[in-house]
């Protein structure tokens, strides 16, 4: 079970990643959705810890939207 948290919450953290660094990507929305989805189905598993960073990367998806 530890190893599935970790997964989910890795896989949060590249969907972020991959979206934010793909800013000009015409898939924009569609990679913005992916990680939210991520983040949110980490959620359910992550520990306290990972729920904070998992916060931070939602503010960074916010905050990179906004910049678009």
């Amino acid at each position: 079970m530890e190893n599935n948290q970790n997964n989910l919450f890795q896989q949060a953290r590249n969907a972020v990643m991959n979206f934010m660094s793909q800013q000009n990507n015409a898939s924009n929305a569609e990679d913005k959705q992916a990680a939210q989805t991520a983040i949110q189905a980490a959620y359910q598993e992550a520990t306290p810890e990972e729920k904070q960073q998992l916060q931070q990367l939602e503010n960074q998806l916010r905050q990179h939207n906004q910049i678009q």
